[in-house]
């Protein structure tokens, strides 16, 4: 088995987590934009529930009034990240530069592409990459094996992080102080039996994760799936992401995931951990 050491915590402290739930809604002034905020929360109203919706649909799942959604949709539309169909609106592919203008900003993914498939090749299991938006993960980069998860999971896709390998490691790289603030404050759904939603037992696990330097999650999103992970760290020594390698929960199993698997997925995380260093 890999020798593993623990990875450090951020030191800098965390901006406002504008996006969590819990935090105060920022009021217009020099700071912030209230027209551009709706904007966002109109091109955020659709998704795969809503692909095509009315004005009333819209204005409802954006909580703006009619005439305000109808200026929005229709500057979108101007600007071409939206189409009209009759009385329905879509998205256009055009609103992928938004997305893909964060990747193209992290080249370093690109270079690490092929020491995900190295390990895709070697294990036979899936593999992602992963940042921590809020409580959730956000995939940033996907290499499948095949498919074992019920969720359809691409670039982009988000989990819950609570209950995720991505997410534990992500969330072991936040001081203390945050991460139980932030425990307190997630919403704990109970996916599958095994599913830890009790804040303290969390953080406790959470907590060795950090010192272990990887997590093991079993079963606790989806029956069944079982997922390892590793932090990617820059020079500073601050969490910056995390990739996994997942399959089902006794193909193999978890034993033979620590003894097979893990040194491989620690020495793919060290590979690109150089990477993110020589570009931060």
């Amino acid at each position: 088995m890999s020798d593993s050491v623990p990875f450090p915590l951020q030191e800098e402290p965390e901006l406002p987590d504008s996006h969590h739930p819990s935090s105060a809604i920022p009021k217009p002034g020099d700071s912030y934009v209230q027209s551009f905020a709706r904007g966002l929360s109109v091109l955020r109203s659709f998704g795969a529930d809503a692909p095509s919706q009315t004005l009333t649909e819209v204005a409802e799942r954006a909580d703006l009034t009619r005439a305000g959604a109808r200026r929005i949709l229709l500057t979108l539309l101007h600007l071409g990240y939206v189409a009209a169909e009759g009385r329905l609106f879509r998205l256009t592919p055009k609103v992928l530069e938004l997305g893909f203008a964060y990747l193209s900003s992290l080249p370093v993914w690109t270079q690490a592409q092929p020491v995900m498939e190295d390990l895709v090749e070697s294990l036979r299991q899936s593999c992602s990459a992963a940042v921590l938006d809020g409580d959730e993960i956000v995939y940033i980069l996907r290499v499948p094996a095949h498919k074992i998860m019920s969720i359809h999971l691409g670039v982009g896709s988000r989990l819950p992080a609570y209950c995720t390998s991505l997410g534990r490691v992500l969330l072991a790289g936040l001081p203390p102080a945050t991460l139980r603030d932030r425990l307190h404050r997630m919403i704990l759904a109970q996916h599958t039996p095994n599913t830890i939603i009790e804040p303290k037992r969390l953080e406790e696990t959470i907590e060795q994760v950090r010192i272990q330097g990887w997590s093991l999650v079993r079963e606790e999103l989806e029956p069944g799936l079982v997922s390892m992970a590793a932090p990617i760290v820059d020079r500073n020594g601050r969490v910056v992401a995390a990739i996994n390698i997942s399959g089902q929960a006794n193909n193999p199993s978890p034993t033979q995931l620590l003894e097979n698997c893990l040194p491989a997925l620690m020495a793919a995380a060290a590979k690109i951990n150089l990477l993110v260093r020589a570009q931060s």
